[in-house]
């Protein structure tokens, strides 16, 4: 495909799914994705070399996880999302809502904390720059829900209802930092609420959810917002290419409607994702208490027997 300056050609045909898949690569983000392929790639091989195990479904899960954002950025989505509300709006929440559980799934923290080589004594090398940065004022602050759901809520509504996005939209290097801020915010939202990594906030498993349910609906009133609207809201979308044959507020409906939709799908998710965590938990905690109980002759239960046994003494 020819592209223009800041990716966008203004001869696209008319859009199909086929067109759409079609390889056309942001180089940008293509090198960030085999980097980041790459890099996960070593954690595992240096983990199995020296007898460690990794669960093969997190790495699976990291790996759909930047796969996505490779099918959003390096193929011909990216060329029509230029041009198309609705296309831009499946970038927009792919990159936004399932890269990021997907790739939180993937545990690269944990993983990079078990496979960096501990520095010397005195020394800071990659794994203990890495504790400090989790250990940091500045991670407390923008992995706590006051932060991180107002941040979510403003990526949608202050960008797009105000000058910003069309500012955005034309050059390439403002498309690529705003798809790096929807990611960006994803992960920030989404990884105190999975908790599959170590981080400054933690909260328990009800309190996670509240916190899922507290952003969501706010995805679903956006959309309602452009499928309800009586004319085009966005200037880079208003006037599409006549070769595409589509009609600008049609093509603004669908993107509501794929902005309402696709706000039940990380909900799923991630409610799946935390029940199986809550599971696993209780399981977890009720074999340390069988443990403890072996260790200690099972006094907690003896105890309350004999005080059982008391209260029927007293009462003959």
């Amino acid at each position: 495909m020819d592209h223009s300056g800041h990716g966008m050609t203004m001869d696209l045909p008319p859009f199909t799914l086929g067109r759409g898949l079609e390889w056309s690569a942001d180089p940008f983000f293509l090198v960030a994705c085999l980097a980041g392929l790459a890099l996960y790639g070593w954690g595992v091989v240096r983990l199995v070399r020296r007898g460690d195990k990794w669960p093969v479904g997190r790495t699976v899960a990291f790996v759909l996880g930047v796969l996505s954002i490779m099918l959003m950025m390096c193929t011909g989505l990216n060329d029509y999302g230029m041009v198309m509300f609705s296309v831009h709006m499946v970038q927009h929440m792919v990159i936004s809502m399932v890269s990021p559980i997907l790739i939180l799934l993937g545990a690269p923290i944990t993983l990079a904390l078990r496979a960096l080589p501990t520095a010397g004594r005195g020394r800071k090398g990659p794994r203990e720059l890495l504790l400090m940065f989790l250990h940091s004022w500045y991670m407390r602050i923008i992995t706590h829900p006051a932060f991180t759901i107002p941040l979510f809520i403003a990526s949608l509504y202050g960008l797009y209802f105000t000058p910003l996005f069309d500012t955005l939209m034309g050059s390439k290097p403002g498309h690529i930092a705003m798809m790096v801020h929807f990611l960006a915010v994803g992960l920030v939202f989404f990884w105190p609420i999975m908790g599959v990594d170590p981080g400054p906030h933690r909260p328990g498993y009800l309190m996670r959810m509240l916190e899922l349910f507290a952003g969501m609906p706010f995805h679903a009133f956006f959309g309602i917002a452009l499928m309800m609207a009586s004319e085009p809201m966005i200037g880079t979308f208003k006037n599409p290419p006549a070769s595409l044959g589509i009609e600008a507020l049609a093509d603004q409906n669908a993107a509501g409607g794929i902005a309402w939709a696709f706000s039940e799908i990380p909900s799923v998710l991630v409610l799946v994702a935390l029940l199986f965590q809550w599971y696993a938990s209780d399981q977890r905690q009720a074999r340390r208490t069988d443990r403890a109980a072996d260790r200690d002759g099972d006094k907690e239960l003896e105890a309350y027997n004999a005080y059982l046994a008391s209260l029927n003494a007293q009462g003959r």
